[in-house]
């Protein structure tokens, strides 16, 4: 079989998913990874650009320089606001990521693939990967980043995943596991569950000797991307204290965590942390963006087993009772995968003629984000249909009501809308 032929569904898949994603990584262990990138440079699917790193790339500094540099000789114009935030603000993540995003929302007015390629090379440059998850949050809507590396970046991939923003392709496969690790064994059994207050269990026990929420927080923490360095923890739980004292907290907390679970579950490999991979994991995050996965790439009825499944799943916010800044980011990505979930079962039932069951989930989606219009609007559109409209006019006002105390603002002139075509007002 020809090359390009062994590489077409790969093609195919990447073309398929990558205009609804911010973000996609062609997972380490892919076969034809490097035939991958020559295919695309070679036959691009859509506007293309490209930047490997080099071995020079040992700084934030060096990569901006690089890549202004080498984006510049596919753009001219390309660099002038990053190549003056650098010079400006060179230790400021956000300034640096809005900059560059500026100067990528010139690079093309239709959807792009930016290539990334060589990317492990970041992997002893902390400044690199804590910078481009800054530039996921500005990104133009049309510039899309394609990663090619030989090791998992270390990135939120399960949460980017959650909330409709990355996708994990290995060759012709969407992932949405094997981050944590490639196999399981036998002992020890570890069931996570972070929907929800969060708890773990090792061999079928409720773990309970803690010695204090941090570490288990801890492991919470890990599971949340591939790797993590010694500094992503310290500046996540710690970043009153001076490094060193952080440090040394750190290396007590993960003391106590090994204690609590009965076996290192942190291994150091290569300046990084990573859950023990002999582990045998079974993670209630991974299960319900599987099922996240397997519902997008399904149709109609197909999909709907898998929208439940995601639903019954998410038992509750993230890590319910805490509120440090990385545990409230995360569990608005969660939140937007269940909401999804919600909104899309819905769909399929009202289509189907159960409207019943549509005004339960929907009712079920605005209890847990007030703010969304969106499936307001639904809600008051069946009331309606199902020939109740006192209720419909009982909720528009509640929502009413929610807005111009909460927010300060009325609903949005298509709420208002609907509002009229259903009640009649």
């Amino acid at each position: 079989m020809a090359l390009e032929e062994l590489v077409e569904p790969s093609i195919q898949t990447l073309t398929a998913h990558f205009s609804t994603n911010k973000l996609l990584l062609i997972h380490p262990s892919s076969r034809y990874r490097t035939l991958l990138i020559a295919e695309l440079l070679n036959n691009p699917p859509c506007p293309l650009f490209y930047f490997g790193l080099g071995i020079s790339d040992t700084t934030l500094t060096q990569f901006l320089t690089s890549l202004a540099h080498d984006l510049a000789d596919q753009k001219e114009t390309f660099g002038r606001y990053v190549n003056q935030a650098r010079n400006q603000t060179p230790d400021d993540f956000e300034q640096l990521a809005t900059a560059l995003a500026d100067d990528l929302a010139e690079l093309s007015q239709e959807d792009y693939l930016l290539i990334l390629d060589e990317y492990d090379r970041s992997d002893s440059v902390p400044g690199i990967q804590t910078f481009v998850e800054y530039l996921l949050n500005y990104l133009p809507p049309q510039c899309h980043l394609l990663i090619s590396s030989r090791t998992m970046p270390r990135l939120p991939w399960v949460a980017l995943v959650a909330r409709h923003q990355a996708v994990v392709l290995r060759d012709s496969r969407m992932l949405s596991s094997g981050f944590y690790t490639e196999h399981t064994t036998t002992n020890p059994n570890v069931e996570v569950y972070a929907l929800g207050p969060g708890y773990v269990m090792v061999n079928g026990e409720h773990v309970t000797t803690w010695e204090g929420h941090l570490p288990r927080l801890l492991f919470f923490f890990a599971l949340d991307r591939p790797m993590v360095t010694r500094a992503d923890i310290c500046q996540a739980f710690w970043p009153e204290l001076p490094i060193d004292q952080a440090v040394n907290v750190f290396h007590v907390t993960k003391r106590r965590l090994h204690k609590a679970l009965g076996f290192d579950v942190l291994v150091h490999e290569g300046g990084h942390y990573r859950v023990n991979p002999a582990l045998n994991l079974q993670y209630d995050i991974l299960e319900f963006v599987d099922s996240l996965v397997e519902a997008r790439g399904s149709q109609g009825e197909g999909a709907a087993p898998h929208w439940q499944n995601a639903i019954d799943i998410y038992r509750g916010d993230y890590l319910q009772g805490h509120d440090d800044p990385w545990i409230v980011e995360r569990r608005e990505d969660f939140r937007e995968g269940y909401l999804e979930a919600l909104r899309e079962l819905a769909h399929i039932r009202d289509e189907g003629g159960l409207h019943e069951a549509a005004l339960g989930l929907y009712l079920r989606g605005v209890s847990e984000a007030s703010n969304r219009e969106d499936l307001h609007r639904q809600v008051i559109r069946l009331y309606g249909r199902l020939g109740r409209r006192s209720e419909a006019a009982e909720h528009y006002h509640k929502l009413e009501t929610t807005l111009k105390e909460r927010w300060g603002i009325s609903p949005s002139p298509e709420t208002q809308e609907v509002y009229r075509q259903v009640v009649g007002e």
